[in-house]
């Protein structure tokens, strides 16, 4: 298993990252956290020890610096400038096809909140390196026009109690062109999925959707 902390560059920033390859990798997963959240996040963190133990690498990345992180903070400047967040996605997504231990894995994006949307447009991006996408408690509607453009399988993941959110992900499913896409709905959780249990299936319908499509 390797792990380390990394420094991917995008334009003049250096995003900090946490890579995590395992024995036999089948293919890599690139986390794109929502607004307010970090690499550090727990939920997203136990989602990608459970992605590494299915055979999956993972990078947990940082899209903001931590001046960029301070300014939104106080004024929540950059949490939904989707456009800048795909944008550093997709340089990661290069950056992974430069590292010889990573270049001929096939990649998939995993999307939280506003990361979900950011996920998006990336894969309209990189359509030839983006396997496949999965959303949990995501905005794809934040991707606007790029929703008729993403090529790539996507799994939306939204709790059943998530009312807005859940409504919010079936106006972008509609909107969705890929082949392959699919709503799935977890009863009875909440935005978080903090409820017993509820984690642990999206991370397992995220498990089974890169499996099928990595």
């Amino acid at each position: 298993m390797v792990s380390e902390s990394v420094t991917v560059p995008s334009g003049g920033a250096a995003l900090a990252g946490d890579l995590g390859i395992p024995a036999g990798v089948r293919g890599m997963v690139l986390f794109a956290h929502g607004s307010g959240s970090s690499r550090h996040s727990p939920r997203n963190r136990a989602v990608a020890t459970a992605l590494q133990l299915s055979g999956f690498g993972t990078l947990l990345l940082d899209l903001l610096t931590g001046k960029e992180e301070s300014e939104d903070t106080a004024t929540g400047r950059h949490r939904f400038d989707i456009g800048l967040l795909a944008r550093r996605l997709a340089h990661t997504v290069d950056w992974l096809e430069q590292r010889p231990d990573t270049a001929d894995l096939p990649v998939g994006l995993f999307g939280a909140s506003t990361g979900a949307a950011a996920a998006l447009v990336a894969a309209t991006e990189r359509p030839r390196r983006v396997a496949a996408v999965v959303s949990r408690g995501g905005r794809p509607d934040l991707a606007g026009d790029a929703l008729a453009l993403v090529s790539s399988p996507v799994l939306l993941v939204v709790g059943g109690d998530d009312e807005t959110v859940l409504d919010l992900n079936r106006q972008a499913a509609e909107r969705l062109s890929a082949a392959a896409h699919h709503l799935h709905v977890v009863p009875g959780a909440t935005h978080l999925f903090p409820e017993p249990g509820a984690l642990e299936q999206v991370a397992g319908l995220a498990a089974d959707w890169f499996r099928e499509h990595l």
